[in-house]
């Protein structure tokens, strides 16, 4: 046992987060946290770190044990370099050996100009850098609050992988719903003050989570039922009861005052959109560049009418600069960009507008509209955000008091209820809890008009795209064959092929020459077919990506063929290190 909470309870005011929750961390358990936004998730990771006190109950590591947390906005001291923030608090042997692995992490993340001042650095980045030193330095139990927010693709995909070999304790909480089924091996649940843990990964949490609920529903369909034939009883007269009444009475009183299960309320959208004309936006030759650097290069695009599109690419590479184009807030430095005269551009941000923290939420909403026209009728403010999983004593609340996933849900409401007919959206996924997205897709799917996505979620883009657009970085933007994980499974088998090094020349034999390794009769057998074994396993790889595109509604097949790649991958990796150690026998290092 790496860490233990019994009984915790934590209130903020009149609202009560956590109830009595228990919460027990085993080596090489692997929890992914889910909730709907709000109702305690990054709570119960600040009181597991213990950067929160918890009102009741205890939290209590093993002895020894080491642990690391990385917050949704970590504090950082801004004059640090980003290398220096990696590896603060290291003694000078351990900095000695952690430099190469620190700079390793950080050039993945995205983080490869290692002097720059934290000061210098996006929130993104913050965040970023903040992970690595996370990752660098060893732990036993690992915390991680949002942590593929502000990741690009590979980056996702590359953290899974590192996460997946991690031998400690790890508790995550993640919206992204292929990291939670390829990553951990539990689910924790926070609903309604309490705290529901389920083994397995995250599809096997949502039949096990059906089940509970059928469950509960049927065990309150029987107390209803006993209830009612009790009340009769009890409504007869004196004589009629008998003589052994008052136990009777008494189990009557006892079952009248149990409560059955709360019925979670559901996010609803239904779709609010105004009439979309023929032409809706079009993008003719369009350039930008930014920092002398071009970002959008002679780009031709027309949106379509009832378009899905998906725009990938690296972080930084000009996505959000593409949708900026087209929402308006940025004009080209060359080339044309039109607009319908019926287009009414929702546009969903990365970051939140200036919100008052002192304005009430319904008061926010009552500022698009006191009644707002929805395909079921006119609603008032109120009910919008009781749709919106707003109560009502929330509703009458300062905005300030609001958790971050619940501006994000806010700022949603806001831009759907201003009835677009086109919808851009920056990283949707970011700091929305799973229900909310899977609410959003579901409205995406009947939404009457054009949406155009920027997003590194792969299930959102999966479920909701029709055809992707990657912006490579250097002013090039391609349109992408296939899923979004075919895009990033090229982008990897691109790298694999770039990291492998030549096979190196043979130099004439030096006159004099100093003793060296020499390899086996056995080795130079070996070293002669590794590169066929090498070919074949990446060409077996290939296979299996394309197996998985075409088996993506079997999930039994999908995990069957994941499986087989995870182990394909560990076998390249390791005939990859055995290549190389063989060609540096035979150059002499």
């Amino acid at each position: 046992m790496l860490l233990s909470a019994e009984g915790i309870g934590k209130s903020y005011g009149d609202r009560t987060m956590l109830h009595d929750v228990n919460f027990y961390l085993e080596r090489g358990d692997k929890v992914g946290v889910v909730g709907v936004n709000g109702t305690g998730k990054s709570t119960l990771l600040r009181i597991l770190a213990g950067v929160e006190e918890s009102d009741r109950g205890t939290v209590s590591l093993d002895p020894g044990v080491r642990l690391e947390y990385v917050p949704q906005n970590p504090e950082l001291n801004l004059e640090d370099t980003v290398l220096e923030l990696v590896l603060r608090g290291l003694g000078s042997d351990a900095r000695a050996l952690a430099e190469y692995e620190a700079k390793t992490i950080l050039t993945r993340l995205g983080l490869s100009q290692f002097e720059r001042t934290v000061g210098q650095l996006s929130g993104g980045e913050r965040r970023r850098a903040a992970l690595a030193a996370a990752l660098v330095r060893e732990s036993d139990v690992l915390i991680l609050d949002e942590p593929t927010n502000h990741l690009d693709g590979d980056m996702i995909v590359w953290l899974e992988d590192w996460l997946k070999r991690f031998t400690g304790g790890l508790v995550l909480v993640t919206h992204d719903r292929y990291f939670l089924e390829r990553v951990v091996n539990h689910i924790a649940e926070v609903d309604g003050g309490s705290l529901y843990t389920y083994p397995g990964h995250y599809d096997s949490f949502l039949s096990r989570k059906a089940a509970r609920e059928e469950s509960a529903k049927a065990s309150e369909r029987k107390r209803q039922s006993i209830l009612r034939r009790e009340y009769q009883w009890v409504m007869q007269g004196p004589t009629a009861r008998g003589t052994k009444s008052r136990e009777r009475l008494e189990r009557y009183e006892a079952l009248k005052e149990q409560t059955g299960p709360v019925s979670s309320k559901k996010l609803e959208l239904s779709s609010i959109s105004s009439r979309l004309g023929r032409k809706t936006i079009e993008l003719s030759h369009v350039s930008k560049a930014r920092n002398g650097r071009a970002v959008i290069s002679d780009f031709d695009f027309s949106l379509l009418r009832d378009d899905r599109v998906g725009i990938v690419g690296s972080n930084g590479s000009g996505k959000s600069t593409l949708l900026n184009l087209m929402a308006g807030t940025l004009e080209p430095d060359s080339g044309s960009i039109s607009v319908g005269e019926t287009v009414k551009i929702g546009y969903f941000s990365q970051e939140n507008p200036p919100m008052d923290p002192q304005q009430r939420v319904i008061d926010y909403v009552r500022d698009i509209g006191e009644r707002i026209e929805t395909v079921d009728g006119v609603i008032t403010a109120g009910q919008l955000l009781e749709q919106f999983l707003f109560p009502s004593n929330v509703q009458w609340s300062p905005i300030g008091k609001l958790s971050g996933g619940e501006k994000r849900r806010l700022f949603l409401l806001s831009v759907l209820a201003g009835a677009p007919n086109v919808l851009l959206l920056d990283e949707p996924t970011n700091d929305l809890d799973i229900e909310t997205l899977t609410v959003l897709e579901d409205y995406l799917e009947t939404f009457q008009g054009a949406v155009v996505a920027v997003s590194h979620d792969r299930y959102f883009l999966d479920k909701v795209a029709r055809r992707l657009f990657a912006v490579e970085g250097d002013g090039v933007v391609t349109p992408c064959p296939g899923s979004y994980q075919d895009y990033l499974d090229q982008r990897a088998q691109a790298r694999r092929q770039s990291e492998r090094p030549e096979k190196p020349k043979k130099e004439a034999q030096p006159t004099a020459p100093k003793p060296k390794k020499r390899l086996s009769y056995k080795e130079q057998r070996e070293l002669d077919g590794i590169e066929d074994e090498i070919h074949a396993l990446e060409t077996r790889l290939a296979e299996n990506e394309a197996q998985q595109s075409a088996q993506s509604s079997d999930y039994i097949a999908l995990q069957q063929l994941t499986a087989e790649h995870e182990e394909l991958e560990t076998t390249l990796e390791a005939k990859m290190e055995r290549w190389l150690y063989l060609l540096s026998i035979v150059e002499g290092n």
